[in-house]
């Protein structure tokens, strides 16, 4: 490498350590200037030292976002500038959770300036209560780009791997010529392959039942809305509104803390089922599950998926009992720790073991394994466990 390329690559070490440490250009020696002075004031502004450090050191960061809306809300529209959008997102929530930014998120102007995401959906959430009627229909708004944008993401392939799921198992031994599985009935003849003919004699059709108009399978969504699984419920609404625009699939969805919900009435948006949880609270698991229990009808026919982080307020033994009553009566039992992109956040472990025990394990779920989940909790075969 020639002189000149040696200075630039240690020039370029010297602007991103300035960048990483932050204050003044001491220990470095470089000074910052134009784009890189806006993108380091940004930082700045979130991750300074402020009032928290121990006062040593002379790289700490010093500013400040302060309780301003306007402030916050110029802050917001630099950093949608400098960073890429995952970037923003993580700084956004930094914000809301290192400065105590959420009753600012109340104003419209900063609804108006935020990147939507699921995160930010939780927040929103969590303040509906204390939301001003000036900030209701922004913030309305705000959910809304969040969902149609899951939806755009995970609907299409929810309901075809679902259709796939219900059509195998309503397979019929005297399907009509359009309703026959023919990679399936060719495995299963075989042995009757014909060398000399180079082909096989079907002597078993197997098909595809043709109840395609009339309800096959009922799903009980039940969700714990305390405040750690708010980026499940998020989730868990869209996929309520994409089951129940299935009309093969009769869907319900509980949400609980230490009171029940059924919202079943609002799935066809997703946006109205969101602002009719109460994000927060305590969770009683067991009285949710009895008021899921009392709505099934056919045993046999229904899949009842519980999303929880099993933090039990209830009866703990109760709960249990339920569990296993339901599967004993031909209910499949799913379990997910969380619906979410995040893994499998803290719960409870004891829990966790019990169900497993019961032959329900329970596991963290991304919203893109779920349609693999549910198609085989609707076919009756081992769950796709990570």
């Amino acid at each position: 490498m020639t002189g000149s390329g040696m200075d630039t690559a240690g020039g370029e070490r010297l602007r991103r350590w300035r960048m990483v440490l932050g204050g003044e250009a001491d220990g470095t020696g470089r000074a910052l200037s134009g784009r890189d002075a806006a993108m380091d004031g940004a930082l700045a502004a979130l991750y300074g030292g402020g009032g928290g450090g121990d006062g040593k050191g002379t790289a700490e960061r010093s500013a400040g976002l302060g309780g301003s809306a306007p402030r916050v809300a110029r802050w917001l529209g630099d950093i949608r500038t400098y960073f890429p959008g995952p970037v923003v997102q993580v700084m956004q929530r930094d914000a809301i959770e290192r400065l105590g930014l959420s009753t600012l998120l109340l104003e419209p102007e900063m609804l108006e300036a935020v990147e939507p995401d699921v995160h930010l959906v939780g927040t929103l959430l969590s303040l509906n209560k204390a939301m001003p009627d000036t900030t209701r229909e922004t913030a309305r708004a705000v959910v809304r780009t969040v969902v149609d944008q899951l939806e755009k993401r995970l609907a299409t392939r929810t309901r075809a791997t679902l259709a796939g799921a219900l059509d195998r198992s309503a397979r019929t031994g005297r399907p009509r010529h359009r309703d026959i599985d023919w990679d399936r009935t060719v495995r299963a003849n075989l042995k009757n392959y014909l060398p000399e003919y180079r082909t096989v004699v079907p002597e078993r059709l197997v098909g595809y039942g043709r109840a395609a108009r009339s309800v096959r399978k009922e799903v009980v969504l039940c969700v714990d809305q305390s405040g750690s699984m708010a980026a499940s419920v998020v989730h868990a609404s869209v996929f309520g509104a994409v089951l129940a625009s299935m009309r093969s699939i009769a869907t319900r969805l509980v949400v609980f803390d230490t009171a029940v919900a059924d919202l079943t009435d609002q799935l066809d948006d997703p946006v109205d089922v969101l602002f009719g949880t109460q994000l927060g609270g305590g969770t009683d698991i067991n009285r949710a599950l009895a008021y899921c229990q009392s709505r099934i009808t056919r045993p046999a026919d229904t899949v009842v998926v519980l999303i929880s982080d099993l933090y039990e307020g209830g009866i703990r033994d109760e709960m249990l009992k339920r569990v296993a009553a339901m599967k004993a009566a031909g209910v499949e039992f799913v379990a997910l720790l969380a619906l979410s992109d995040e893994g499998a956040p803290a719960y409870d472990r004891e829990h966790a073991a019990a169900l497993a025990a019961l032959g329900a394990p329970a596991f963290a779920c991304t919203p893109d394994l779920f349609p693999e989940v549910m198609a085989a909790a609707l076919e009756k075969r081992p769950l796709p466990v990570p």
